[in-house]
């Protein structure tokens, strides 16, 4: 308005000068700027968020994805970034939003067209591979959302089986066929080409590295006489380029840092059921490592980091010694709580003189702390058991060895079937926080059965244990076995935890009969123990038992020596043991160490005076894919106190399934002359072990083994022809109800009336 009356005093002549009127139109333009900045720093509030379009996927779980909600300021960047989420579910083809006036406000208007659902996934064109074959690849089903990734995944799929199979030139082409608006038919169009043999491999443009040690690096190999009855000599396309990458990584490995390998095109036959392939290698110039240095070391001193380096001034440059000093020096680092710092390798060449310079560049970042440690499927077993496993608290500095610790700690209680810690990195907060994943086993049983063992022959057994009574970790077991020669009842108590330190304290009772080939022997006892960890992995215990034996039904062939046994006689003794145990898994250890040693010392009260000690050790090495080596040896001495006779039933008793397989129990040492077993007052024990997988995933494993020892006299030496010695082979299984052992063993010595052969079988935990 004030434009019009001034444009008209100056058209009418005002007296208003020209300048007049320019001064006042920009002072107008002035005014109307700022009112128009004014409203324009004015943001509106998201009054409604309304959705449309969705059937298949309600709006509550639309709305759950949005950044954007009722009551928040209007943002266009926020819209793009929830229009990008929605996307991302894989359940949209169209999003369209449309901002609406609304209550002195907007609306978010969100119209969106769903993907149709697959109603039945079709094969055509497939001859060789069956559809039965085809499914058993896929992971879409009737019902998944026709979602374009999943589709090419699955085509991505079928493609890989067929290469697999041998398929040379494999086309699979995905075809949607809508039915309805919701509804959709999936159909895989297969081109299956020719099944392909390779006829030969050729290399071409190696000097450096002989032909042999390039095709001992291959997987894909020539057809040979055998091939139309094996897969042998199928090309398999990505098995071909995962050859090329193993040739390359061979050439890093001896220096050549700049190698060029390539597969030309193949020279298929008329018939397309063979190939020639050539493998074309540009070698490069052979580079040595020249300066090894570190640098951005700080925190840690250089020279601890550089005598972890593998990679020396001088040597052939080797691309796998250099990953793993990566390794080496990263893991250095997170065992001292740096465990975000980044270490990257930067290898400079020096082309005149065929040098490599390394530096090893290190980025220590900040001290990494262990935030929040969450436990999830426990049902029955109460989360302080598991915690008070863990080596790594809430707070504490977080060490990835201390994180191995744990998993090996939880997983040995022997409580789930399954175990995953999970680290979850926040590198900007200087945390690490924890999730433990545990998927609970039945740790109770109620066994009832019966058996054959070759000690005890015909028995029946009744076993009732729990072994984390009321989640609470605790062990309850009551359990009998009674056969031909002889019965047992015992009840055990074990508190792992007592007052929720680090003790714990194992009651039992029992009640056993036997029947030997000369006497009888009927024993009723109690004991109490208590154990202290006294370290990560050294552990101690104290105990006290009181046992009541009584040696009847002599038979009058038995030797003096038992018949001086007869009668009851009393035994009240303290006991202490003390162990280190390593070993990553007490059911199937691949690594780690045991050793242990166990004294006894009889005589507070009672008739028998004696002390026993025994000691006991055993190695595992790792080997091949899931195989290990174990070593394991025993030695023990025991002896009457004050001239006293050592009892029957506390010597060394030495053959049979846990000392030398292939001798009968206690047959490998002493005996009178008519055979009966003596027992010895020492022993010494030998066992080597090879153990393999024969069906990891289902936990049965094969063993090879050598065994070697004897129950000795006080006036045999530990050493020489009196030590007897088996070998064999077995099967292991560590069954949902417990380890069971099943072994073949020789009798390396034969002795008059010994077994050569013997199968011996049992449950109960390794040795």
């Amino acid at each position: 308005m004030s434009c019009v009356i001034l444009l008209g005093f100056f058209t009418e002549g005002n007296i208003l000068k020209k300048q007049a009127l320019v001064v006042a139109l920009i002072i107008l333009g002035l005014l109307l700027s700022i009112v128009h900045a004014h409203a324009e720093n004015i943001t509106p509030v998201v009054k409604s968020v309304m959705i449309e379009g969705n059937r298949k996927i309600d709006s509550a779980s639309i709305g759950a994805r949005l950044a954007t909600k009722t009551g928040d300021a209007l943002s266009m960047d926020s819209v793009r970034d929830d229009i990008r989420a929605l996307y991302g579910i894989g359940y949209f083809d169209n999003i369209k939003v449309d901002i609406e006036e609304y209550d002195g406000g907007v609306r978010l208007h969100y119209a969106v067209t769903e993907k149709p659902s697959i109603m039945k996934v079709e094969f055509a064109g497939n001859k060789e591979v069956s559809t039965e074959k085809l499914q058993e690849q896929i992971s879409v089903s009737a019902g998944a959302m026709a979602d374009g990734k999943l589709i090419d995944d699955n085509t991505s799929r079928i493609v890989a089986h067929y290469e697999k199979e041998g398929f040379w030139d494999i086309e699979v082409f995905p075809i949607l066929n809508l039915i309805s608006k919701d509804a959709a038919v999936l159909t895989y169009n297969i081109k299956e080409g020719d099944k392909i043999k390779v006829r030969e491999i050729t290399i071409e443009g190696n000097s450096g590295i002989e032909t042999g040690a390039i095709r001992n690096v291959m997987q894909t190999e020539t057809a040979g006489i055998f091939s139309y009855f094996t897969s042998s000599g199928r090309y398999v396309g990505s098995v071909m380029r995962d050859d090329l990458e193993r040739i390359k990584d061979l050439y890093h490995n001896n220096g050549y840092i700049s190698v060029q390998v390539h597969r030309s095109e193949p020279d298929v036959s008329e018939d397309r059921k063979s190939m020639a392939i050539t493998i074309k290698i540009n070698e490069g110039a052979q580079y040595s490592i020249g300066k090894v240095s570190v640098s951005g070391a700080v925190k840690m001193p250089s020279s601890e980091i550089e005598a972890l380096l593998k990679t020396k001034s001088g040597q052939l440059f080797k691309r796998d010694v250099l990953r793993s000093d990566v390794i080496a020096v990263t893991d250095y680092y997170a065992d001292k709580g740096y465990a975000f710092t980044d270490v990257v390798p930067d290898i400079s060449l020096r082309e005149k003189e065929k040098l490599v310079d390394l530096v090893m560049l290190i980025d220590e970042k900040s001290l990494v702390r262990v935030g929040r440690v969450n436990i999830l499927g426990n049902v029955s077993t109460r989360d302080k058991v598991i915690r008070r496993e863990l080596r790594l608290d809430e707070g504490d500095t977080y060490i990835p060895k201390l994180l191995r610790r744990s998993y090996q700690r939880i997983n040995n209680l022997n409580f789930f079937e399954a175990v995953e810690l999970v680290p979850n990195p926040k590198p900007t907060e200087g945390l690490m926080d924890l999730t433990i994943k545990v998927k609970e086993r039945a740790t109770g049983s109620l066994n009832m059965g019966g058996g054959y063992s070759s000690v005890d022959g015909l028995m029946a057994t009744v076993d009732v244990t729990e072994g984390n009574l009321f989640g609470r970790g605790q062990t309850l077991k009551v359990s009998s076995e009674v056969s031909h020669k002889g019965n047992s009842y015992s009840v055990s108590f074990t508190e792992p935890w007592l007052m929720d330190k680090p003790l714990s304290l194992t009651t039992k009772v029992y009640d056993t009969r036997h029947e030997d080939l000369y006497y009888n022997r009927h024993a009723k006892g109690l004991g109490l123990t208590m154990g202290k960890q006294l370290s990560e992995y050294v552990r101690g215990s104290v105990g006290y038992s009181f046992e009541r034996a009584t040696i009847s039904n002599i038979s009058d062939s038995a030797s003096n020596e038992i018949k001086a046994q007869d009668g009851t006689k009393d035994t009240s003794e303290i006991s202490a043991s003390l162990s280190r145990d390593t070993r990553d898994n007490y059911l199937n250890p691949r690594e780690g160490s045991k050793y242990s040693i166990y004294t006894t010392l009889a005589g507070l009260g009672g008739d028998n005076y004696f002390t026993r000690t025994v000691i006991d050790s055993s190695w595992h090495w790792p080997l091949f894919t899931e195989s290990a080596l174990s070593f394991g040896t025993r030695i023990g001495f025991a002896k009457g106190i004050e001239s006293r006779e050592l009892p029957l039933y506390e010597r060394f008793y030495v053959g049979g399934m846990n000392s030398v397989r292939g001798h009968k129990y206690g047959a490998a040492g002493p005996l009178d002359k008519d055979g009966g077993k003596l027992g010895g007052n020492k022993e010494l024990v030998f066992n080597v072990e090879y153990i393999f997988p024969l069906a990891a995933e289902s936990r049965l494993y094969g063993v090879l083994f050598f065994d070697s020892g004897s129950a000795l006299r006080e006036d045999q030496d530990f050493i020489g022809p009196d030590l007897r010695e088996g070998v064999g082979a077995g099967f292991r299984w560590i069954s949902p109800i417990g380890p069971l052992r099943l072994e073949w063993a020789r009798n390396v010595d034969p002795r008059a009336g010994e077994d050569v052969y013997m199968w011996e079988f049992t449950f109960g935990t390794f040795f």
